[in-house]
């Protein structure tokens, strides 16, 4: 039967002589390994029995096994009768002290191997598996671990991912190190004190010796004369008693000691009032006679790693970063990186002081590696300007290009460094990302806009070598650019913007967009015009020859630049001088239906309309009566009604009208068979079941004095139907020439039958014994509709007048049998209309307005508009208007040179995109005074 862990003994030392013996052989072995043997560690405030801890875990595989499997200590602390309430804590701790105790003699006397040195096994933490393959050569201890972190795989807790270094550096013991996201601290439940509310000082000398660490307290604990001995593994501790261990234990049978209930369940406890807690209640003060119990000679050193824990791991960080120390760095670098990643917002420079200061000088080592320079920040004032190292941190380096012009380059191969020359790279680069990621928040970019070493630290790591290895490098300091801009007032002599206008001339696409966005933004979240002088003309033809390229996200960064730039009429006149201007227009015009789609769409003019429903019911066509008259009741009230109507929930017919059809139509031949008329109750009530949605309704209208019997949800039918669903046609022959108002009304299914009909009993034809008519020729007269074709009596031939005849029975007879088209149905009168659709989005602070323009479209016409505002402003213009005025032929200024030719294409877009018509609309306002100006002169 199966143990479960409830029922497993709570764990206790059982003396027995292959304890003692097993003991004994441990103590040798750490002896002759040079180790510390703890020979009763502790696990929460049970004591571990090693004989049967080391035989458990063998028998279940041995260390490296259970390591590897998931949560495998807790289920051995469980089956070991380890029953605590944190399983994490209590799993990680068994596994510790098996490791520190066992490890090494498992590997010796299970394995028959040598266990790896004790630098590599007992003195680093218990974390990780694979002691059996542990050797110096692969095993690297991580930075960040410590002795008293949880087990990843005990207790949940991922730890910081580290980064390998070649040299092992020593394990840290402050709790902070252990990863970057720490666990919270364990809580462990109160347990109240059941001794006496006074202290004895043989209560506190039994504390201070239990204060001790286990090595020490077996090796020198000393007991008052009045206090009896401790027990040999035994435990007085303060909190409701678990275990007893009597003063003289010799006597005393093992199963005694070991017993515990088999159903035992937890201490039900509840809070007690605390001085933390409930505060009011402690206000009394000492009692000034109360003697003090603890002797201060007496009370033992505080043991490392316990106690205070240290910093937090950002204040850690930072010391560690502003130490100087290499090793102290690349543990904060490595934490830095991670931490700027994740809680960003956790870590700001404004809270940090000397964050900034220690990420910027780390960063500049990056010139001492390529370069026989060793950059600086300087932050006095009053200060000689030093070297050519030197940087101004307080106002900024303004000759910082220059200095790198001047630099002598070292001669490094690109493809094989040293490792302590990868280390110091690894560690620049992780000072720059954390630089990166944090100037992603806002505040932060605010903060680092005003910090001139920042800039001075962007234009040396862009004009570093063009290598390879430092491409990365390049593009995390010109995001940080991008997002330091925005905040900025960059006039055109300062170094970063010259830096960032360099890269437009790279070959790098994204060293391109992010110079783009960058300039782009230049003071944009401030008040500041950003003006963007001294533009060279390289650039701008770049940008022009970008804008055919099919990369929205590059056209996009370009159209940007170009609005910010055309916004300040100097430069408008810079780019009339400098490119050609018309080339920039017509592909501005060009992108104005850039991802466009040509879109179809119905206006509805007339809405669809139904004609008002009659009491008028066909009559009865005569081969339909003889089918119906077959059937039995209600099946031919339920064909009768199917064929004579349809379904329509606007409508209606008076139940009387509907009465009176049905019986006119049966009451005759029905009586001439032998059978009996339906009732009119039975007859309403089985013709308001063909259509789902009719029934019978009691209709009161306004100002009618009765009401109205009906049935709801269906209208009289045109023409009938057959019970193929066929539609008959009706005779629209005037059986009175004088009154063409009165017309045949009987019904047809076949266009024969029609013919024969208004031959014999319209036209008084006989037929001959072939079935043919005589083609005599004589005066007819055509009633049929409103055809006035021979409205008066015509000599014709027969043959000519049957083809006329022959036309109204074809023009008469349905199209479509199967359409759905019903004639009571006016249709809607609508315009197909045609138009263009770009992109557009939803106004977020007001949903219900139309989609408004967005994506290139928009950009490309804003920077239209803004050439065309600007450009009649600058001195080109004036130049061009008197040149022109000098011509004959031509006339007009830069607006008439630059859009006469697109106007067709610009009218085109403002009738056809809703979107972008009101842009569009203002652009035209701007071009045609003088373009309208010049056609009335033509006239």
């Amino acid at each position: 039967m199966t143990t479960t862990p409830q029922e497993v003994p709570l764990h206790s030392i059982e003396r027995t002589p292959e304890y003692e013996e097993f003991m004994t052989k441990l103590k040798e072995f750490h002896e002759k390994r040079g180790t510390i043997l703890d020979p009763e560690p502790k696990v929460g405030l049970i004591y571990l029995d090693l004989y049967k801890v080391f035989n458990h875990v063998v028998a279940s595989g041995g260390y490296d096994k259970i390591s590897e499997e998931k949560l495998a200590w807790r289920r051995i602390a469980a089956e070991l009768g380890l029953h605590s309430n944190n399983e994490a804590s209590t799993a990680f701790s068994l596994k510790e002290k098996f490791y520190k105790n066992l490890a090494a003699y498992e590997i010796k006397t299970v394995h028959n191997k040598e266990p790896p040195p004790k630098e590599i096994l007992e003195d680093v933490t218990a974390k990780g598996a694979s002691l059996l393959t542990r050797t110096l050569e692969n095993f690297r201890p991580k930075r960040d671990s410590n002795v008293n972190a949880g087990d990843s795989a005990a207790s949940g807790d991922d730890g910081t991912p580290t980064r390998e270094r070649s040299a092992p550096e020593a394990p840290s013991s402050s709790r902070a190190s252990r990863g970057l996201r720490e666990a919270p601290p364990q809580r462990v439940i109160f347990q109240p004190d059941t001794g006496p509310s006074r202290s004895t000082r043989q209560a506190v000398q039994q504390n201070a010796t239990q204060n001790a660490s286990p090595a020490q307290g077996n090796a020198q604990t000393t007991h008052h004369p009045n206090m009896p001995p401790m027990p040999p593994g035994g435990h007085q501790g303060r909190g409701p008693s678990i275990m007893h261990h009597p003063s003289n234990s010799e006597n005393t049978s093992n199963m005694v000691l070991s017993y515990q209930p088999k159903h035992m369940k937890p201490l039900q406890l509840r809070a007690v009032a605390t001085p933390s807690s409930a505060p009011n209640e402690f206000q009394r003060h000492r009692l000034p006679h109360r003697p003090v119990l603890i002797d201060p000679t007496n009370r033992q050193p505080m043991q490392p790693g316990t106690g205070f824990d240290g910093p937090n791991i950002y204040t850690r960080c930072l010391n560690a970063l502003r130490s100087g120390v290499p090793s102290e760095q690349a543990f904060a670098l490595n934490h830095l990186v991670k931490i700027s990643f994740e809680r960003g917002d956790k870590y700001r420079f404004d809270a940090f002081p000397g964050l900034a200061e220690g990420l910027v000088e780390k960063g500049l080592e990056v010139g001492s590696l390529f370069y026989h320079v060793c950059w600086t920040v300087s932050w006095d004032p009053y200060a000689d300007p030093g070297g050519i190292g030197s940087l101004d941190g307080n106002n900024g380096t303004p000759d910082i290009l220059n200095r790198i012009a001047n630099l002598v380059e070292k001669d490094l191969p690109d493809a094989l460094q040293t490792e302590a020359f990868t280390d110091q790279m690894v560690l620049i680069t992780e000072a720059v990302l954390t630089l990166r990621n944090m100037v992603t928040l806002p505040e932060n970019a605010v903060n680092m806009s005003d910090f001139y070493p920042i800039k001075d630290l962007i234009c040396i790591i862009v004009h570093l070598p063009p290598k390879d290895s430092l491409t990365e490098l390049k593009h995390m300091a010109l995001d940080i650019a991008e997002q330091i801009t925005p905040f900025m007032v960059l006039e055109s002599d300062d170094p970063l913007y010259k830096t960032l206008l360099e890269q437009l001339a790279s070959d790098d696409r994204g060293t391109i967009l992010t110079s783009l966005r960058a300039l782009a933004r230049i003071s944009m979240n401030l008040e500041a015009t950003n003006k963007l002088g001294d533009v060279p003309a390289e650039p701008l033809e770049r940008i022009t020859n970008w804008l055919l390229l099919n990369d929205d996200e590059l056209m996009d960064a370009c159209l940007d630049l170009l609005y910010q730039y055309t916004a300040v009429v100097a430069n408008v006149d810079n780019l009339i001088r400098s490119t050609t201007p018309e080339n920039l227009v017509e592909h501005l015009v060009r992108l104005l239906a850039h991802g466009a789609r040509k879109v179809h769409r119905e206006f509805i003019l007339i809405p669809e309309q139904k004609l008002p429903a009659r009491d008028d019911i066909a009559p009865m066509p005569e081969d339909l009566l003889q089918q119906m008259v077959k059937l039995e009741e209600p099946d031919r009230v339920h064909k009768w009604v199917k064929c004579f109507f349809e379904e329509d929930n606007d409508s209606f017919v008076t139940q009387l009208a509907a009465w009176q059809a049905y019986q006119s139509a049966f009451v005759g031949p029905l009586k001439a068979v032998g059978q009996p008329m339906i009732t009119p109750a039975d007859f309403i009530r089985n013709s308001t079941s063909v259509y789902k949605d009719s029934n019978a309704q009691v209709l009161r209208e306004p100002g009618e004095p009765q009401q109205k019997f009906i049935i709801h949800g269906i209208r009289a039918r045109p023409r009938p139907l057959n019970f193929e669903d066929k539609e008959y046609v009706r005779c629209l022959w005037a059986t009175n020439s004088e009154k063409r108002n009165e017309k045949c009304g009987q019904f047809f299914l076949k266009p024969e039958q029609m013919w024969n009909h208004i031959m014999t009993k319209h036209l008084d034809e006989q037929a001959n014994e072939d079935g043919q008519f005589c083609n005599k020729e004589r005066k007819f007269l055509c009633t049929w509709g409103e055809c006035c074709k021979y409205a008066t009596p015509t000599k014709l031939h027969l043959h000519d007048f049957a083809r006329h005849v022959n036309t109204h029975i074809m023009a008469a007879a349905p199209i479509d049998t199967n359409s759905s088209q019903r004639p009571w149905v006016v249709p809607a009168k609508t315009m197909a209309v045609t138009y263009e659709e770009t992109i557009t989005v939803r106004d977020e602070r007001n949903p219900n307005l139309p989609p408004q323009a967005a994506g290139i479209p928009l950009s490309a016409v804003l920077v239209l508009r803004n050439i065309a505002r600007n450009v009649v402003k600058t001195e080109a213009e004036e130049e061009l208007l008197k040149t022109r005025q000098s011509s004959s032929s031509e006339r007009g200024g830069w607006n008439e040179r630059l859009f006469r030719a697109v106007l067709p294409r610009l009218f085109e877009v403002l009738a056809e995109n809703r979107a972008l018509s009101p842009y569009i609309a203002s652009l035209l306002d701007l071009i045609r005074p003088q373009t309208q100006l010049e056609d009335e002169d033509e006239y």
